[in-house]
């Protein structure tokens, strides 16, 4: 097949303007929907006596019910018109979705951190997210309309800036860059800034397996426990259990080893085989319960404690892979294995991956993926930031929603030539942000009615953590 040309191919992405007019992405559509009867949706399945928990991390505020409503604007995006040119996105790139880690090789990067709802969809979905994820930040953290409008235009104009230099760079170009706490200390546009970086740093490379043992385990015995911590952590046969006596069976005893030996062995079938051969190293210990996040309250998530000869220890995070909520509202390509969705979209997502990426079938079918519980890793602090820290860190997750589309799909040349170097998609984005912003606030307030009349449960993690017996 002959390749296309570069010119064919900035044809092709400024011929999506007559499919979907980059002024059409300020519309968020029509919204005749129940917001609480999607959200009932999307708790089927999860871990029963844990859903009160999830609408309660939810009732806190407009920006965490945004952060645990993924599958409200994936419904509401699919209602207008799309710009037709897909490929893997993140799928939940709110700004609290990327933070710092290691890679391989021990370099800090900053990169898109979660991707549970990673699937196919319109490049801009991604976008979408972020913007009204920055607006609304900013209303709760009570800043002018002028400043979130800003945010939303830097964001947006960093991703079309840095897009547009993708599209100048070769597939091994892209493959190998990374935006690394140097590269950020070096691009911030004010001293403070570049302390931040700096501090960044320090507190990362404090974030190791290492460092959280004694904090997280107890030594006895010649053998590790991991301490039960309610309601962050705790053992699923122990006196604070969560689980109905069908699903606690599968942790018992016999049972339990059979089913870790089972996932265990699909596990290692999806890792390369020096992974296999280093994870032959360390030997299990323990294995606890963890209650994750926002969105992903209620999903089943384990954390094993292995060590290796020397007593050095790994953590190991088993997660429940449940159906992408973008997959639900796009027409995407069929998935074998939620866990491999996951895993092989965070692969080809981010620059660099956790070495212990794969997957297995857990207990009554339901799949999981696997990765490191910590490796040096950071989330950003919102409530400490200023106006300046806010509009820098606006543009970083603009420029790494744009390394990501442009290394995952090979199409920087279309995307780039669809937004054009004007400011028309970044004022049309905004302008969208700005209007779903006050959709999510009345959502939430129909949310908090529901939770107030009784029709959802919302249960604060105090009241949660009260009825766990120490």
């Amino acid at each position: 097949m002959k390749a296309s040309t570069i010119a064919e191919r900035e044809a092709r992405g400024r011929a999506a303007r007559e499919h979907s007019k980059r002024s059409s992405h300020r519309a968020t559509g029509e919204l005749q929907r129940n917001p609480v009867a999607l959200l009932k949706q999307s708790s089927e399945g999860r871990v029963e006596s844990l859903v009160p928990l999830r609408y309660g991390r939810m009732a806190v505020s407009p920006f965490t019910f945004f952060r645990g409503a993924a599958i409200l604007q994936a419904h509401d995006l699919s209602k207008v018109h799309d710009s037709g040119l897909t490929m893997p996105i993140c799928g939940d790139g709110h700004l609290m979705n990327f933070g710092g880690f290691a890679t391989p090789e021990r370099q800090l990067v900053f990169d898109l951190n979660d991707f549970d709802e990673v699937s196919v969809g319109p490049f801009e979905w991604d976008l979408k997210r972020l913007t009204a994820s920055l607006v609304i930040a900013a209303r709760h953290m009570r800043l002018s309309r002028g400043t979130a409008e800003s945010l939303v235009m830097n964001a947006v104009g960093s991703y079309r800036d840095r897009m547009a230099q993708y599209a100048q760079c070769g597939a091994l170009e892209l493959w190998y860059d990374r935006i690394t706490f140097d590269r950020m200390a070096e691009t911030a546009l004010t001293p403070e800034g570049r302390r931040t970086v700096r501090r960044g740093m320090e507190k990362a490379a404090s974030h190791s397996h290492e460092s959280v043992l004694e904090k997280m385990a107890a030594h006895e015995g010649g053998h590790w426990t991991i301490r039960d911590a309610p309601l962050a952590l705790f053992h699923v046969l122990g006196a604070n259990t969560l689980f109905t006596p069908e699903e606690s069976e599968s942790f018992r005893g016999a049972n339990l080893r059979k089913m870790l030996e089972r996932m265990w062995g699909e596990y290692l079938k999806t890792m390369s085989h020096d992974r296999r051969e280093l994870l032959d190293h360390f030997t299990l210990q323990d294995i606890v319960f963890k209650v994750t996040g926002v969105g992903s309250v209620g999903t089943r998530c384990l954390v094993a404690l292995l060590v290796d000869h020397m007593g050095k220890p790994l953590f190991l995070q088993f997660k429940e892979a449940r159906p992408s909520v973008i997959a639900q509202f796009h027409k995407s390509p069929p998935v074998k294995h939620e866990g491999e969705r996951v895993v092989q979209g965070q692969r080809v997502l981010q620059a660099a991956s956790d070495i212990f990426l794969g997957w297995a079938t857990g207990p009554h079918g339901r799949h999981f993926y696997f990765r490191q519980l910590r490796d040096m890793k950071l989330a950003a602090n919102l409530e400490l930031f200023d106006n300046d820290l806010l509009d820098g860190y606006a543009r970083l997750c603009g420029w790494i929603l744009a390394r990501a589309h442009a290394k995952a799909s090979g199409q920087a040349i279309e995307i780039s030539a669809y937004i054009g170097r004007g400011d028309q998609f970044a004022e049309a984005l905004t302008g969208y942000a700005t209007s779903y912003a006050d959709q999510v606030e009345r959502d939430y307030h129909a949310f908090l009615k529901a939770c107030r009349s009784g029709e959802l449960q919302a249960r604060s993690d105090e009241d949660m953590a009260a009825d766990f017996q120490l």
